[in-house]
């Protein structure tokens, strides 16, 4: 593969060196201990992951069988046989452990963005969030942890998290499916789900539905676990096709027909959208995680390429626009990832909370909403600037470059889109005031210090909040997506001076003076940046 790509052969952690500070900077004390898991990955990243996962989406995508030999329905993904290894030695290497163990959430998503690729990722995520249900509000469904979470010596398990219907999309209010109880106070549920990733792969699903008798709209929605087999051994639920996709080939996602489906209630009825939502907080890290990881190779393949193509008598990287180009890749990146691993650090203190919540937990869930919508945008538009680094050979199908774009694609649509990201943020602001302590730390951050970057983040900061809390209704709401890019803009600016000073590198503080001279003051990149290799060519993954 090594003669169509770039970042193919690299390990993936070792040539990051942002990725390095940035852990550094929120998990010092837990990065020594899984540096060499760290390592590991980063190694499978640029060699199995990268080979698989193009195999997977060119050649052998997943393919559904309806029927086993005997004339019996099974409706089981068949997966190539390396795309199977390579899910099982992701899941027995740990993603999926470290905290429910006593570890910490940001081992879980450095591992996320090594993989990146939002197919196999995706699959490991729901995974995750099956057992992230079980673990908090299921204890009595406690004997598939190890399975979920690939202990040594479990038999795997998958899962899956399948709330979409197709009336409604990201509106769970009006979902459909009923949960009743049968005369032995079972509970059995009939509808259908729409957009059910891990189809036909998953052992345990989690479904929202609405018990019988049950109020109307999101609040009225119950949670529960659906095994793929009654406790009959035969088939519960039933898979009506997969979906041809643009790109996440790798993750089989379908139409799920209920139909009858036993199933077990988690925790309280009357809080199943509280669990919901909590799943969608980890899965929006997890999108923003995947989206900073695909744009990172992506990036990578345009670094390699512009060092060696010639034109115009140059090789490609002493092009001042083909500089400017970098520059905005890798300070979008850089700013992208500290947001993205901010989030992380208040959920990882704050995902031990229950409803009803503290503020600490609401203030995460606002941070996770800035992470997931700018890092989505990044990894759309920085894939497409990669593409057009290398030209038309970036069109064609045979070079990885162009398939981070189409899988980037997916990031801004997964786990809401940026229209219902900017609901989220406006609800969790007016109703539970998480702008508060938002404003109160990156105020901070912020107003002690003399650089034109940090003024201008202040004030984008304190404008956009003032603004919003002068408008109600729709005026809000129209203007909510600008206020989510604002903030979290404002946000990266304040994160990479605060790099800067606490790693000693001088290069994030200028990262910042760009970024803010780009996306809060509307201005063009400083002159002085054309000669900042340090910022433009750092991540030289090619040692040149």
């Amino acid at each position: 593969m090594q003669y169509r790509s770039h970042a193919y052969g690299l390990n993936h952690y070792d040539c990051d060196p942002d990725l390095q500070e940035v852990l550094r900077y929120f998990w010092p004390q837990g990065l020594a201990q899984a540096g060499e898991r760290l390592h590991s990955y980063g190694a499978l990243a640029g060699r199995e992951i990268y080979e698989i996962a193009d195999y997977t989406d060119k050649i052998a995508p997943p393919q559904l069988v309806t029927w086993g030999i005997d004339g019996q329905r099974v409706d089981r993904v068949w997966l190539n046989p390396a795309q199977r290894a390579l899910l099982e030695r992701l899941m027995q290497g740990g993603i999926n452990r470290p905290h429910y163990e006593g570890g910490s959430w940001h081992e879980h998503f450095a591992l996320g963005y090594l993989v990146s690729d939002p197919g196999l990722y995706c699959t490991l995520t729901v995974t995750n969030q099956t057992a992230y249900v079980i673990y908090k509000y299921a204890p009595e469904a406690k004997d598939w942890l190890p399975g979920l979470t690939g202990q040594p010596g479990a038999e795997l398990k998958y899962g899956a998290t399948w709330l979409t219907e197709v009336q409604g999309g990201s509106d769970l209010g009006v979902n459909e499916t009923l949960a009743v109880q049968d005369e032995q106070q079972q509970w059995r549920l009939s509808g259908e789900k729409y957009f059910a990733s891990n189809a036909g792969l998953a052992d345990l699903a989690v479904i929202t539905a609405r018990p019988e008798g049950a109020p109307g709209g999101a609040k009225g929605l119950a949670l529960y676990l659906v095994s793929r087999l009654n406790r009959q051994g035969e088939l519960n639920f039933l898979l009506r096709r997969l979906k041809e996709k643009s790109g996440t080939r790798s993750v089989p996602t379908g139409e799920i027909s209920l139909e009858g489906s036993e199933a077990q209630l988690v925790g309280r009825a009357d809080q199943g959208i509280y669990y919901a939502l909590e799943m969608l907080t980890v899965s929006r890290l997890a999108n923003a995680v995947a989206a900073v990881g695909i744009t990172r190779k992506a990036h990578l393949e345009a670094l390699g390429y512009v060092q060696e193509r010639r034109a115009f008598g140059q090789v490609l990287i002493d092009h001042p626009l083909v500089r400017r180009d970098l520059l905005e890749m890798e300070t979008r990146l850089a700013a992208g990832m500290l947001l993205t691993f901010k989030a992380i650090d208040a959920f990882d203190h704050a995902w031990s909370e229950r409803p009803p919540y503290s503020q600490r937990y609401h203030y995460a869930r606002l941070l996770s909403h800035l992470a997931k919508n700018r890092t989505a945008e990044l990894a759309a538009d920085l894939t497409r600037l990669a593409m057009e680094l290398h030209g038309g050979i970036g069109f064609l199908a045979e070079f990885p470059v162009a398939r981070w774009h189409r899988e980037a694609l997916i990031t801004p649509i997964w786990e809401g889109t940026s229209n219902i990201q900017a609901l989220d943020m406006l609800e969790v602001m007016q109703k539970k005031a998480a702008h508060e302590p938002f404003l109160e730390e990156f105020g901070a951050l912020l107003a002690h210090r003399s650089e034109p970057a940090a003024k201008s983040a202040l004030a984008a900061l304190r404008g956009t909040l003032e603004r919003l809390g002068r408008l109600e209704g729709p005026l809000a709401q129209f203007y909510a997506k600008e206020a989510l890019k604002r903030l979290a803009d404002s946000a990266q600016v304040a994160l990479l001076l605060e790099l800067a000073e606490q790693s000693g590198q001088e290069r994030y503080a200028r990262m910042a003076g760009y970024y803010a001279a780009h996306f809060l003051d509307h201005q063009d990149y400083p002159a002085e940046a054309l000669a900042d290799r340090e910022v433009w060519g750092a991540v030289d993954a090619l040692g040149r």
